[in-house]
């Protein structure tokens, strides 16, 4: 069953019929809110709002343990994560959907592995390759069918939050060869790996990163690019289901 991560919009998807909503226990303590069971285009499906439900945590605050762990004992047998990214390179230009096959953790002191408490012997996953290529592919193959531009690859730079980035953290972001940037991306990709989930990301850039223009970046420029692209979005998750 394909999980889904995002905001609490995506359970307000035209056609998603939810049956029921579930506050899954986990040995990590509690998911960001309630995993929400339904059906989209006849297939049955997962939704978690990582913020909570309202939007109430800050990325550093999610307990990313929980939620990756409760999607898996809830059914997951994938999850692909919906962000909300900064652009960095040319073609991430705001309005577009990216769909990264890299990433860099610029993050810290979040709880980054299943891996910590006396288990043995100690587990050391391969990440040379963040997400699952097949993954990715139905994620891209999903795009080509919807309207608006996306971009096949590129590098997640994952920042701590929860302040956006100054100008001369994007310029270091850039030369280390990231083409977007966003606050979420880090542990929950790892955290997937050690549970073997499949993961991929579908990023929408709803801003230019910090120095990319000659103005301030605002909350309302942010909000209105989310409100016009998560219906792109939508229908890419609905062509996915049933492609």
């Amino acid at each position: 069953m394909l999980a889904f991560i995002g905001g609490t919009g995506l359970t307000r998807i035209p056609g998603l019929n939810v049956s029921e909503r579930r506050q899954v226990g986990t040995r990590w303590g509690k998911a960001s809110s309630d995993v929400v069971f339904g059906e989209l285009a006849g297939q049955p499906v997962l939704f978690l709002a990582r913020h909570g439900d309202p939007h109430v945590l800050l990325p550093h605050q999610v307990n990313y343990r929980a939620n990756i762990a409760a999607l898996k004992e809830a059914g997951a047998t994938a999850v692909i994560a919906i962000n909300a990214v900064g652009g960095i390179s040319p073609a991430a230009d705001s309005g577009v959907i990216v769909v990264p096959d890299q990433i860099i953790d610029y993050t810290h002191g979040r709880d980054a592995t299943y891996f910590d408490q006396g288990q043995t012997p100690v587990v050391h996953v391969d990440f040379s390759w963040p997400f699952d290529a097949p993954l990715r592919e139905r994620v891209v193959a999903a795009l080509k069918k919807v309207d608006g531009p996306y971009v096949d690859g590129g590098c997640y730079g994952a920042t701590q939050g929860p302040r956006l980035e100054t100008a001369a953290e994007i310029r270091r972001l850039e030369q280390d060869g990231c083409t977007i940037v966003g606050m979420t991306g880090m542990p929950e990709a790892v955290l997937a790996r050690e549970l073997a989930l499949p993961y991929a990301m579908l990023s929408l850039v709803v801003n230019p990163a910090a120095g990319k223009v000659d103005r301030e970046i605002t909350m309302a420029e942010i909000e209105a690019v989310i409100h016009q692209g998560m219906g792109k979005v939508a229908d890419a998750l609905v062509a996915l289901l049933t492609s």
